[in-house]
């Protein structure tokens, strides 16, 4: 016999009170989870404190884009999705929380889906069988002990008994048989899906970038911003890209009212370029699964996440403002002059035979533009950083077909003399035909050793 203990149902135990709850949510953006997390921390304090110390029922969306990520009183959120882009990741984190570190705790926070007050709950405690001590129980005098029978001298083993033996050896050498079958089939589709790896330079080489970390993001340019300073013939820097500061700015220009409404109608389209699209597809291949590589639009992507991750970006800085981040650290950069409409390539320090400026030539030889490879390290942390960029469309494609062609990124291995790519950036000259690259050809490059 056993006796059952129930704990109280999770319904008929007490409310947490306010003092508990804010106790609860200081350990929670304490935790790992949280430590290098600064702008999701003080997301999850504010709304915390708004519920817990200020009796608020319901905090809008437009209150934490002011308060917590700096964005005027009046921002339209439909544009600027940036809480819910970082309530989103608040959510994983504090669901890792109570999975790991937290596994502890009895009461247990939510951010529900849809709501930013955040929810606290009594977790539910499983009822438990405790089996009564039975030691201390007197023999009932009345209950004779009966000997134990005399085990009998095993049997020869029937004919049945070996049949059944049989069987069940054959049925395990099905089994066995079977999970090696799968274990080849498995190991035949992983090659096929990432036949990349076995092939020496291009294996090398996205192996140091999609094995050495959990994620790799993929970063698409925003053609509509790079549109608006085409229009506009300035330059926005990232902060007010990201801020979204260049709208109000756009608002208080010189300029007739329908020049107003046609950039607010530019500023909500999500446009890109085809070049770009290619060069994302060539990536996105080598992680069919997609267990690494994630894919973002430039307004989307968060400063939060280009700590922790691999990043490539694709674009040059007019049309990928997160290319800012890096460009202290590059010779080669594409540029653009808004007066003549023209993108080139600007070398910083020109070598020996090399030019300052690289512009793509006009008729009678239009089907050739310049682009840039820079493979370096993460200032800020220890993850890598790809930039993909060119003066033109085509541009960009040669340069995403250079770093994943196995004879390209060997020609380059060899003119370098080394087996394995260091830190690098190279200039590439590419034709192309109707929009399609032919060749890319190595016009200047530069290396760099490892920062550790």
């Amino acid at each position: 016999m056993y006796a059952q203990t129930k704990e109280p149902a999770p319904q008929e135990r007490e409310s947490p009170d306010p003092e508990t709850c804010w106790a609860l949510l200081e350990r929670v953006v304490a935790s790992t989870r949280f430590q290098r997390a600064t702008r999701l921390r003080e997301f999850l304090l504010y709304v915390g404190r708004r519920s817990l110390k200020e009796g608020c029922d319901q905090i809008r969306e437009q209150e934490i884009g002011s308060e917590v990520f700096g964005r005027p009183d009046a921002y339209d959120t439909s544009v600027d999705n940036i809480v819910r882009v970082n309530a989103t990741e608040v959510r994983k984190r504090i669901e890792a929380y109570f999975e790991a570190e937290g596994s502890h705790e009895t009461l247990v926070l939510e951010l529900p889906r849809g709501s930013y007050k955040p929810v606290f709950r009594n977790r539910a405690i499983e009822p438990q069988i405790v089996e009564p001590n039975t030691s201390a129980e007197v023999p009932d005098p009345a209950i004779v002990p009966v000997p134990e029978p005399l085990v009998p001298a095993p049997k020869a083993p029937h004919a049945s008994d070996r049949y059944l033996l049989l069987l069940a050896v054959a049925i395990i050498t099905v089994l066995v048989i079977a999970c090696a079958t799968l274990w080849v089939q498995n190991r035949a589709m992983h090659k096929s899906l990432y036949a990349w790896q076995s092939t020496p330079s291009v294996g090398s080489f996205w192996s140091g970038i999609l094995d050495a970390r959990p994620n790799t993001d993929v970063i698409l340019a925003d053609t509509s911003f790079a549109l608006i300073e085409d229009i506009t013939k300035k330059p926005i820097p990232l902060n007010d890209y990201l801020n979204r500061n260049y709208l109000n700015q756009l608002q208080s220009q010189d300029m007739s009212q329908d020049r107003r409404d046609d950039l607010g109608l530019i500023v909500q389209r999500n446009y890109g370029s085809l070049g770009d699209f290619r060069v994302t597809q060539r990536i996105i291949a080598l992680d069919p699964l997609g267990k690494n590589i994630h894919l973002y639009y430039a307004r989307d992507y968060t400063p939060t996440l280009i700590k922790q991750d691999n990043v490539i970006l694709i674009g040059s800085r007019k049309s990928n403002p997160w290319v800012d981040l890096f460009e202290g650290s590059l010779n080669f950069t594409v540029e653009y002059d808004p007066n003549r409409f023209v993108s080139f390539i600007r070398n910083r320090a020109p070598a020996a035979g090399e030019e300052a400026i690289y512009t793509s030539p006009p008729a009678p030889d239009p089907n050739s533009g310049y682009s840039v490879v820079a493979y370096l390290p993460n200032p800020d942390q220890a993850g890598k950083v790809l930039i993909i960029a060119g003066t033109g469309s085509e541009a960009t494609e040669g340069a995403g077909e250079f770093v994943t062609s196995e004879d390209q990124l060997a020609h380059f291995q060899k003119l370098l003399h080394v087996t394995t790519l260091p830190y690098f950036e190279v200039l590439l000259k590419t034709t192309h035909l109707n929009g399609t690259p032919l060749d890319a050809k190595i016009v200047a490059y530069r290396t760099y050793p490892s920062p550790h």
